[in-house]
């Protein structure tokens, strides 16, 4: 019998019009390379996926890249396969109506000037361009993501009130960067205590905008260092979600969603902490599906 996943995660290509910095898809060791057999027509793609649904249950698809608009071919299909889509995008293409039902997170990671040192020159203005000139027919629920990192984690309130004021985007989820094995990037924070002062930011940022946020408290509270192995020392993620990474034939199942060369014990993946929250209220899921279900509100699992 096939194991059952409640969600997958699909890079639909290795192509990708920024260089982020701290990019986990294109780290050394990790499928990413463009190839013309896994840069596949949109419908046998779709027909491949459509297969990984069956096998797997799969309700909940994550689209990922490189940039996924950049398959846009591959997303008009796609979604129509399974229950709910997020579709994850830098926001520097134009977005386009795939319908009501699509929720989609747009990555920023700062204001103006703290964004495009980490995504390049020119992206931040790209994206509030996009998201101000969206076309009539337009659906979709609209949210950004933010990578917290140790170089942008005192910038998250100027980048919440621009984006409350500026653009129909609806809230903001904060995500904490995951580190590689040995990593020495300026990003990286030496050990959990450390971080704990940004997650301690964000919780007070939380109390001050409470339904922009779209965090829960216990989410931010189990990042916290005297909480966070005992999350990731049993990653929910792992076991619930199949990442599928295009590698030069085609799909291959990486070590976890952030690719092969991670660090598990700093991860700050909003996703594991989320699904972890999700599983603490309710004993038994998802194995347990009947009786009460209670959220962790205001958001889903990614």
């Amino acid at each position: 019998m096939e194991k059952t996943y409640l969600l997958a995660l699909a890079n639909i290509t290795n192509r990708c019009n920024l260089k982020c910095k701290h990019c986990f898809v294109f780290r050394e060791g990790t499928p990413n390379t463009p190839t013309k057999i896994n840069e596949m027509p949109a419908e046998v793609m779709v027909k491949i996926l459509k297969n990984y649904k069956r096998k797997h249950s799969i309700f909940r698809m994550l689209w990922m890249g490189g940039e996924p608009l950049l398959r846009k071919d591959v997303l008009k299909l796609g979604v129509k396969l399974f229950q709910e889509n997020v579709i994850a995008t830098n926001g520097t293409l134009p977005l386009f109506n795939l319908g009501s039902n699509i929720k989609w997170t747009i990555s920023l990671d700062g204001p103006e000037e703290i964004n495009d040192m980490i995504r390049g020159y020119g992206s931040f203005n790209k994206v509030l361009s996009n998201l101000n000139n969206l076309t009539e027919d337009f659906q979709g629920d609209l949210q950004c993501n933010c990578t917290v990192t140790n170089i942008n984690k005192d910038f998250m309130e100027e980048l919440i009130n621009i984006l409350s004021e500026e653009t129909p985007i609806r809230g903001i989820t904060f995500t904490f960067y995951v580190p590689k094995k040995k990593d020495t990037s300026e990003f990286k924070w030496e050990n959990l205590k450390e971080r704990d002062s940004a997650v301690k930011k964000i919780i007070t940022l939380k109390k001050k905008y409470p339904k922009f946020i779209l965090n829960n408290n216990m989410v931010l509270r189990l990042l916290l260092s005297q909480n966070a192995m005992q999350i990731t020392n049993n990653c929910p993620l792992k076991k619930y979600a199949l990442p599928l990474y295009l590698g030069k034939k085609g799909f291959e199942v990486p070590f976890c969603c952030y690719g092969n060369d991670v660090n598990c014990d700093m991860c700050g993946s909003w996703g594991v902490f989320h699904l972890a929250a999700i599983l603490k209220l309710n004993p038994g899921f998802p194995d347990k599906l009947s009786g009460p279900f209670r959220k962790v509100l205001p958001s889903d699992i990614l």
